[in-house]
């Protein structure tokens, strides 16, 4: 059972406690935001952070065995809920998502409604016990959901529905040793009180009537409960008028508390977008590390940074710990552990399997019979149909999606195969988050015309006769994008203006590739290849 490995891990972490600084003695620079030149391993035993410089918000962790998983929110994206894997904490790759199917929340995460921007699959907890993985997670219209499985890649269960409620959010879960479970969550829509209910073995229940309230205000949520000896801790964010959102812990030798005991385990760091929401875990070098998203989101959205643990008094203080004993942000630190080899988060894709990639994800829950990977082998298919509003990128159902880093020099390119596209047919790449902009093609007629659209102006460009299309969106540390386009594949033309990306919807910026048309339901477009360098 993995509570059990974690504990005795976590006991043995306090044996190991002496040198406050042993994980704080780095020379580094502090960096400008968004402005790093390194990110993640520097194959010289160290890292920098952050590990992760793309949108993977409200980050929760697990170790089982020799092996790391993550979870990260995904709002009205399909599928639900990313879960990542990696050996060492620091390097990262997709083991898949896990809810396939958004309408068992709610209707208005499909195609034909669109309407949960800003909402949908918001922060989860992972856990593993007796040999299942379970996730918990809650969305802020519906309630709390659950599901589990055998294998983190799944299959994982239908949904089990906790709590039918809105209001609700940022829930965890524990298995105490003798078996007893619990449940945490944040009803922010009633002056953010935490509540903590008797949980059924199985997970598949809340007792709503036993509920008891441990604390309330400040903008309390971001929750994890875990027991570290012989305290439980509960770990979680704060928010405070001119101070800005910072991690915070309550403790009790009982489950069920009180959870009277409390500290600050870190400054907001305002500088560095307020690292607070995330998971406290143990490496394989014995020390403790807190994975965690940087809270204010930018353009890049909320990016992933994994700051050392130094135990003091019994409480795990994050980052660099000051004089003071309180952490504050810290930018590098010797790795946990190496392995080899070296795992990477997917971005490119050839679309030569039948199933599509775990980078991908769909805005919203896709129409099925409107896609195809086996239509034309090697080749993703993407089939016309009528937006829920005419013209409206936003409300184009079937928009393919992946995160954006924020990286020196990134490069995406597209090759389209534009010959059977119908009258009134739309396709090509786009960024998007509240906002969005756009290069492709419109046919009118037998016409086809290049096009570029920027949250709803749109400039008209040259016709063309080709059957391939070229398109590429460039980017650097600014997210200023500057689109280009290709008729033979080499020689790429400039066209429409640059584009700031932008935060919005709690979401950084998407790349993505939409297909529709305001006509008919008619007409496709065929995709070889997105390139992303």
């Amino acid at each position: 059972m993995i509570q059990r490995i974690l504990y005795v891990g976590l006991i043995t972490g306090f044996c190991i406690l002496g040198d406050v600084t042993a994980q704080n003695t780095s020379n580094e620079s502090n960096p400008v935001w968004g402005n790093w030149e390194k990110w993640g391993e520097q194959n010289d035993g160290t890292y920098r952070n952050p590990i992760i410089p793309a949108d993977y918000s409200d980050i929760d962790c697990i170790q089982v065995g020799d092996d790391y998983y993550a979870i990260s929110s995904t709002f009205q994206f399909s599928p639900g809920m990313t879960l990542l894997h990696s050996k060492d904490l620091v390097n990262w790759e997709f083991c898949g998502n896990i809810i396939s199917d958004l309408t068992q929340i709610g209707t208005k995460l499909n195609w034909d409604q669109m309407d949960r921007y800003a909402r949908g699959v918001w922060a989860g907890t992972l856990r593993y016990h007796n040999g299942r993985f379970y996730l918990f997670f809650g969305t802020p219209d519906e309630g709390y959901f659950m599901t589990s499985s055998s294998k983190p890649e799944g299959p994982w269960e239908p949904l089990t529905p906790l709590l039918l409620e809105a209001g609700w959010d940022d829930c965890t879960a524990i298995w105490d040793e003798d078996g007893k479970a619990c449940f945490v969550g944040t009803h922010f829509a009633d002056g953010y009180k935490t509540y903590l209910f008797p949980m059924a073995k199985d997970g598949k229940s809340i007792n709503r009537k036993s509920a008891k309230l441990i604390h309330s205000g400040n903008g309390r949520e971001a929750n994890k409960l875990i027991k570290v000896g012989e305290w439980y801790y509960l770990v979680f964010s704060e928010h405070k008028p001119g101070t800005g959102r910072y991690v915070m812990a309550r403790r009790s030798k009982k489950l069920f508390g009180p959870y009277k005991e409390e500290k600050q385990l870190a400054l907001a760091s305002r500088e560095a977008m307020e690292p607070n929401q995330g998971g406290i875990i143990q490496g394989k070098d014995g020390k403790w590390y807190f994975l965690t998203h940087h809270g204010t989101g930018d353009w890049s959205g909320r990016i992933v940074s994994l700051l050392p643990v130094i135990w003091i008094d019994g409480w795990p203080l994050i980052g660099k710990v000051l004089p003071q004993q309180i952490g504050t942000m810290q930018w590098e630190a010797p790795m946990p552990a190496f392995s080899s080899p070296k795992l990477t988060l997917l971005r490119s894709d050839d679309f030569d399997s039948e199933i599509l990639g775990p980078q991908w994800q769909w805005n919203y829950l896709p129409r099925k019979d409107f896609f195809s990977l086996t239509e034309r082998p090697g080749w993703m298919r993407l089939k016309a149909f009528r937006p829920i509003e005419s013209n409206q990128l936003l409300k184009a159902g079937n928009t393919l999606t992946q995160r954006t880093f924020r990286k020196q020099d990134n490069e995406v390119i597209v090759k389209m195969d534009i010959s059977q596209m119908a009258d009134g047919q739309r396709n090509g790449i786009c960024h998007f988050s509240s906002h969005h902009s756009a290069l492709g093609v419109v046919k009118e007629g037998t016409q086809y015309f290049i096009e570029y659209r920027n949250n709803g102006h749109i400039l008209k460009g040259n016709e063309i006769s080709t059957s391939f299309v070229w398109f590429k969106t460039c980017w650097g540390m600014d997210g200023k994008s500057q689109y280009y386009y290709s008729l033979d594949g080499d020689n790429f033309i400039q066209f429409g203006e640059p584009y700031q990306m932008v935060w919005g919807n709690y979401r950084g910026d998407r790349i993505g590739i939409y297909c529709f048309n305001d006509k008919s339901e008619s007409g496709y477009v065929d995709i070889d290849y997105l390139h992303y360098r």
